[in-house]
C-alpha cells in the first residue's frame, strides 16, 4: 500500500527560548487561495480517510509521545493557524519522540512534529512557521495535485518513509536508512522541479497563515537560514533534503516577503516556551541533570519545573518537591505546575492531596484535557468509576481518535467488578485503543470477542456490530 507524505525535513542544533502570547488583527488583511475539492484526483473525503489511516499508522510505527499537556500546547497553535484556512476539523496532532528535526503534514489534517524540533527552536514563532508551511501543503492540496501531475505514481511511498524512519530513529540502522532512501530514489528525478514549486507555494502561503495568526513572519526566514547553516553537518539521509529542497532563492524570497509585511513583535514572554522546551527535553531524555541544575540555579522557572519533572521520573519525590516549592515562589499560575505537583503526590500514594491540587483548577477550565485526564487518574485511584467515565466519555465523543479517553474508559470498566457487562466493555474500549494505535486486526479481534459475549443483549450487540462494520471497512481502504 503506497501513500504520499508531504514532509518538511529540518536540521539545526541550538537550544534557545521564547513564547506564545500573540494577537490576530492581521487576519482580515490576508487572502489565502483555496484549492477546491474538484482539483486533482483525490477529493476531500478521500483525504480525510488518508489522514486517519496515516494517523493510525504513525501511532503504530513511530515512537509517539502520549503526553496530553504537550499535545495541547501545539494543538492550540495548529488550530489557530488552521482557522485562517478553509480546512475542516483536523485529524490530529502528534509529537514524535525523536531528536531529529522534522515535521510533516498529511492530507486530511494530520500534523506531526518531532521533539527535536521543539528543543531546537529559538522561539515559538519558529515552530509556528514550520506548522504554517506544512498546513499550506495540505490547504493547497499538494498531495492530490502531485498525484495528478505524476499520473498516480506519487512523490514518496509513505509506508517506506514511516517504517524506515521508525527503524532508523530507534536503532540508527543501515536497514532503516536504505529503506527510506530506496522509496524516494525511484521518483526523485521526476518530482524535483515540481516539489520545488510546491515548496515555494507553501513558503508563501505559510507565511501569510502565520502572519494572520499573529506570529512574526521573520521567524520563517530565520529558520531557513539556520537550516541552511546546519545542512553541512547533516549526515542522516542526505537524499531526504531533495524532497523539500532549501535553496538560496527560497531563503531570499522568504526574507524579502517577511520584510514586506507589517512588523509583528515576537511572542513577548519567553517563559512559556522555555517551559515547553525544557519539559520536552526532560521527558524525551534530551536534557541531563547537570544541564537542568545549571538553569535552575539561575532561579529560572522553566528550569526548576523541568528539574522537578526529572526527579519525579527518577522516583526521587523529595527532590522533586523541593524544586517544585522553589518554582512556586516564581509562578503559581502554570497549569503544568499543578499537573506535576499532582504526579508527585500520586507517586507518594496521596490521592487526596493530588485531588486538592487539580479539582478546583479543572472546574475553572473543564475543557482542558490535561487537567481533566489528571483528574480522571486521581478518580481511578479513589475507585470513583462514574466520574472517570463522565470525563472520558466527554472527550471520546468530541474526538473519537483520542486514545487517552479510550484508555481511561477501559481502565474504569476493568474496575467495575459488579457490572455484568464488565468484560464486554473492557473488550470494546480495548478495541478502540488498539484501533487508534494502529493495530487494526487486533482491534477487530477484540470486537469480535465482545460481539460473541454480547449475543444475548440486543442493544449492545447492535452497537458492537455497527462499530465492527466501520472498522472492517476502514481497514480495507486502499490509499
Amino acid at each position: 500500500m503506497k501513500k504520499t507524505l508531504l514532509a518538511l525535513s529540518l536540521s539545526l542544533s541550538a537550544l534557545c527560548s521564547a513564547d506564545n502570547d500573540f494577537g490576530s488583527d492581521q487576519a482580515s488583511t490576508i487572502k489565502i487561495p483555496e484549492i477546491g475539492s474538484g482539483v486533482g484526483l483525490i477529493d476531500q473525503q478521500k483525504e480525510k480517510i488518508i489522514g486517519e489511516k496515516v494517523y493510525r499508522q504513525v501511532q503504530q510505527q513511530l515512537p509517539v509521545l502520549h503526553d496530553v499537556w504537550l499535545e495541547d500546547q501545539f494543538m492550540m497553535i495548529f488550530t489557530r493557524i488552521l482557522s485562517h484556512t478553509q480546512l475542516g476539523r483536523p485529524v490530529g496532532l502528534v509529537v514524535v519522540n525523536d531528536p531529529q528535526i522534522n515535521a510533516f503534514a498529511v492530507p486530511g489534517g494530520l500534523f506531526a512534529l518531532n521533539s527535536g524540533l521543539i528543543t531546537s527552536a529559538k522561539n515559538l514563532d519558529e515552530v509556528a512557521g514550520v506548522m504554517a508551511h506544512e498546513i499550506a501543503h495540505v490547504s493547497q492540496r499538494h498531495y492530490s495535485r502531485s498525484q495528478e501531475a505524476f499520473k498516480g505514481q506519487g512523490l514518496l511511498a509513505l509506508a517506506g518513509i514511516i517504517v524506515g524512519a521508525a527503524i532508523a530513529a530507534q536503532a540508527d540502522s543501515d536497514v532503516g536508512n536504505a529503506l527510506m532512501m530506496g522509496t524516494q530514489a525511484a521518483m526523485i528525478d521526476k518530482q524535483l522541479s515540481y516539489s520545488r514549486n510546491q515548496e515555494r507555494e507553501a513558503d508563501r502561503i505559510g507565511m501569510q497563515l502565520m502572519y494572520g495568526a499573529g506570529y512574526n513572519p521573520q521567524s520563517m526566514a530565520d529558520f531557513f537560514e539556520t537550516m541552511n547553516r546546519a545542512t553541512a553537518r547533516v549526515s542522516y539521509l542526505p537524499d531526504f533534503w531533495y524532497t523539500h529542497p532549501l535553496t538560496t532563492e527560497r531563503m531570499s524570497e522568504a526574507r524579502l516577503r517577511a520584510n514586506q509585511l507589517p512588523k509583528v513583535p515576537y511572542s513577548n514572554t519567553q517563559e512559556d516556551f522555555e517551559v515547553i522546551k525544557w519539559y520536552t527535553a526532560v521527558i524525551t531524555n534530551q536534557a541531563t541533570e547537570n544541564q537542568l541544575k545549571t538553569i535552575a540555579q539561575r532561579r529560572n522557572f522553566a528550569g526548576l519545573l523541568a528539574l522537578s519533572v526529572y526527579y519525579y521520573r527518577q522516583g526521587d519525590y523529595s527532590e522533586a518537591q523541593r524544586h517544585m516549592n522553589e518554582a512556586k515562589q516564581l509562578n503559581t499560575s502554570s497549569t503544568l505546575l499543578n499537573l506535576i505537583q499532582a504526579d508527585i503526590y500520586l507517586g507518594q500514594n496521596k490521592p487526596d492531596d493530588a485531588l486538592a491540587v487539580i479539582e478546583y483548577k479543572q472546574r475553572i477550565m473543564p475543557e482542558n484535557r490535561a487537567l481533566s485526564y489528571k483528574l480522571a487518574e486521581i478518580y481511578l485511584r479513589k475507585n470513583n468509576i462514574q466520574q472517570v467515565e463522565m470525563i472520558a466519555n466527554k472527550f471520546s465523543r468530541k474526538n473519537p481518535s483520542d486514545v487517552v479517553a479510550w484508555q481511561y474508559l477501559q481502565r474504569a470498566a476493568n474496575l467495575d467488578k459488579d457490572n455484568p457487562m464488565r468484560t464486554i466493555n473492557v473488550l470494546r474500549y480495548r478495541a478502540e485503543v488498539e484501533y487508534w494505535r494502529g493495530a487494526e486486526s487486533t482491534a477487530i479481534k477484540s470486537l469480535l470477542h465482545a460481539q460473541r459475549l454480547a449475543k444475548d443483549n440486543v442493544s449492545m450487540s447492535a452497537k458492537i456490530s455497527q462499530r465492527l462494520k466501520v472498522m472492517q471497512a476502514e481497514r480495507q481502504e486502499k490509499i
